[in-house]
């Protein structure tokens, strides 16, 4: 494939619909953790509530952050995938 048609293959894809993946799977470690409230959950490991919402919600982030993310909730990157992603 050519550079140009790569190029405009890449910004054709929709990420959204994986970062909402992702951000479920947040939320569903969270709540297996028996944490009902995401905000608890934040105050408890010094993580800002607004900013662990957004996690949550499926916004955007660093793959450093969503390591971190896994290690808090007690998994690795490959157990964090190991559920509701082909």
């Amino acid at each position: 494939m050519a550079k140009k048609e790569e190029v405009a293959s890449l910004k054709s894809l929709d990420a959204t619909a994986d970062l909402k993946k992702i951000g479920a799977r947040i939320k569903q470690l969270r709540k297996k953790l028996g944490y009902t409230s995401y905000e608890t959950f934040a105050n408890e490991h010094d993580i800002h509530r607004v900013q662990w919402g957004r996690y949550e919600q499926g916004l955007d982030m660093y793959t450093s952050t969503l390591i971190k993310i896994a290690t808090l909730l007690g998994v690795t990157i490959k157990e964090f995938f190991s559920e509701g992603f082909d």
